[in-house]
């Protein structure tokens, strides 16, 4: 079984979105850092309600998925189909923008800190512009196994193996069979984990430090960066002095062309030019 090594790192750099939120930018930071078929990763993470309070207003997304995953903290997602949802510690809202969707992630909390990931996710071209629609996922909803070795892995999206049983999240039956896992080691603790071998895949760590591939031929991976992976069967982490906390994703690329405009995601410029035509003319959001 071919282990994946450290390919690639992407550091996360410093920028803000929204009406000014502070975040770290890995994947997506420019157009030849997306790993097919993740588009995107951010990190927030701030005690000073300065870097967060003014949160994300009102805005569109056509073509792909964005996942939000909050670690400490409680956001407020509203959108154009009048659905309210609550996003607090622990949990996770997957949407789909599919055709498009106008929304808003506003913070509920002036004070705290507000920690956590939002990850954008390519759609195929025969579902860029299917209905909208989102899920929001309770902790409890959310299972936590414990590892062998000691240590904890969540399992947000797709299957894993622990301890001898199959592990499923609650996001499953995706086009891009996406693998989507949060998981805690502590001081000098191991993780193997077996994916698809045709998914692409990274790991993002952000407590502690970690370092990748088998023994003899491990590479450590700098925190706040995305470390794309190589090709291969199965992934080997191991937690350095202080321990780790990581999110290691996988999913099947699709090998489509993308283009970009902001929040849109689509195969051509023409559909780009149809999307902000869409949107400024108020029928982005409206059935075929």
């Amino acid at each position: 079984m071919t282990t994946r090594i450290l390919q690639q790192v992407i550091p996360g750099m410093p920028t803000s979105d929204g009406a000014g939120v502070k975040l770290r930018r890995s994947l997506g930071a420019a157009p030849a850092l997306r790993l097919d078929p993740f588009l995107m990763l951010d990190e927030f993470s701030s005690e000073n309600p300065d870097d967060y309070v003014a949160g994300f207003p009102p805005h569109p997304h056509r073509g792909f998925e964005t996942v939000t995953y909050m670690l400490d903290g409680h956001m407020r997602h509203q959108d154009h189909l009048g659905n309210v949802g609550e996003l607090k510690s622990g949990g996770v809202q997957w949407m789909t923008a599919g055709r498009g969707i106008i929304h808003s992630e506003m913070p509920q909390q002036e004070r705290g800190r507000m920690r956590g990931f939002q990850l954008w996710i390519n759609l195929p071209a025969a579902e860029k512009m299917k209905p909208a629609g989102y899920r929001d996922i309770q902790p409890a909803e959310i299972p936590v196994a414990t590892l062998p070795g000691g240590g904890t892995v969540k399992v947000i999206a797709g299957s894993v193996e622990v301890g001898g049983a199959t592990v499923a999240g609650p996001i499953q039956g995706l086009s891009t069979e996406p693998v989507y896992v949060d998981v805690q080691l502590p001081p000098g603790a191991s993780y193997a984990q077996a994916l698809p071998a045709a998914h692409s895949a990274f790991v993002y760590t952000y407590e502690g430090s970690v370092s990748v591939g088998p023994q003899g031929a491990q590479k450590a991976l700098p925190p706040q960066g995305a470390g794309v992976l190589s090709p291969g069967e199965r992934v080997e982490l191991t937690a350095g002095p202080q321990g780790a906390r990581l999110i290691l994703l996988a999913a099947r690329p699709l090998r489509e062309p993308v283009v970009q405009y902001g929040p849109f995601v689509m195969n051509t410029r023409e559909q780009i030019e149809q999307a902000i035509s869409d949107y400024q003319n108020g029928t982005l959001t409206l059935a075929a």
